[in-house]
């Protein structure tokens, strides 16, 4: 055990060294159009107990994020890109591994406005969302409850961006977004998970037409942006989308809002605290019942999440 706090203390005092080589959060060269940020974070957390009489697991977890962004600038015309990727795991004694954290989302946005006082965009935006690996309903992990691009979310449309840098303040409204829903796992598709028309079995049970694995809606998206420094070195970031479609029950909202609160120790080592609210008309909450995967109906999801870890940034 002791090994093991030694070998965990070692990896995180080695990877805080290699990054002390680079201090730049942002790089733009002056005679390009083009600006970009890069960071990379790890946070672990281990707990160890030996002859503890209060009794314990053992475990470690860690979550490695990721999160680019290219940018383009040329007058008025503004054409943001970028790239969020987390991934997290825990262990603890006596179990298997278990996924914490999983996200794969691009988002790019294009604007164009008339003059340079204005700062209102006529705006075109594009955003993929997914995960890099299989979800279950533990302790099952037999059967999948998602899976990569399934499901995977595609949002494109046109509308009216207001953005200002200085406020870091960014609303997006767009009245005609394309939303599509992939699901391309066949068992869930036949199931009817995230919203794609189910499966047609007869009396018998006998499969006479597979579901779908796509899924596509027209409606209306507003999304929101916003970060600021709200005490020395604590910076508060707050965003926000809300989709209702139009044909399919207009006036129901799904809803996916992140808060997080990211707070600098040092140069390089950083805290987060965030919380992940999700609601989806067309995610059905899934429950474990003697043994049963049983599917019911919409839930709202929340995730909280604290961590503490280093921050690479070329």
């Amino acid at each position: 055990m002791i090994k093991k706090i030694c070998l965990t203390f070692l990896l995180f005092f080695t990877l805080q060294n290699n990054v002390a080589q680079v201090t730049k959060t942002e790089v733009k060269d002056s005679t390009s159009k083009w600006s970009k940020i890069n960071k990379i974070g790890l946070d672990v957390s281990q707990i160890s107990f030996v002859n503890w009489n209060a009794g314990g697991n053992n475990s470690i977890s860690g979550l490695l994020r990721g999160h680019f962004i290219r940018a383009y600038v040329d007058g008025n015309l503004h054409w943001k890109n970028e790239l969020i990727t987390r991934y997290g795991i825990n262990k603890q004694e006596a179990q298997e591994a278990r996924k914490t954290d999983d996200q794969l989302q691009l988002n790019s946005t294009f604007g164009y406005r008339k003059d340079t006082i204005s700062n209102w965009f006529y705006a075109g935006k594009f955003n993929f969302n997914t995960q890099f690996a299989n979800g279950y309903a533990y302790p099952n992990t037999d059967l999948a409850i998602s899976r990569a691009f399934a499901p995977a979310y595609v949002f494109l449309g046109i509308g009216a961006e207001y953005s200002r840098k200085d406020l870091n303040l960014n609303l997006y409204l767009s009245p005609l977004t394309n939303k599509t829903t992939l699901v391309f796992d066949q068992r869930l598709a036949n199931q009817g998970a995230f919203g794609v028309t189910k499966a047609i079995y007869d009396t018998n049970g006998n499969l006479i037409r597979e579901g779908n694995n796509t899924r596509t809606e027209i409606g209306i998206l507003i999304t929101n942006q916003w970060k600021k420094e709200i005490w020395t070195n604590i910076n508060l970031e707050h965003r926000i989308s809300l989709y209702s479609d139009y044909i399919n029950k207009f006036g129901n909202i799904d809803l996916d809002w992140q808060l997080q609160l990211a707070m600098v120790v040092n140069q390089y080592v950083k805290a987060n605290i965030g919380t992940h609210l999700i609601y989806d008309d067309d995610i059905k909450f899934k429950e474990e019942i003697a043994g049963v995967q049983v599917t019911k109906g919409p839930r709202v999801q929340l995730k909280q999440i604290l961590g503490v870890g280093i921050e690479y940034n070329f």
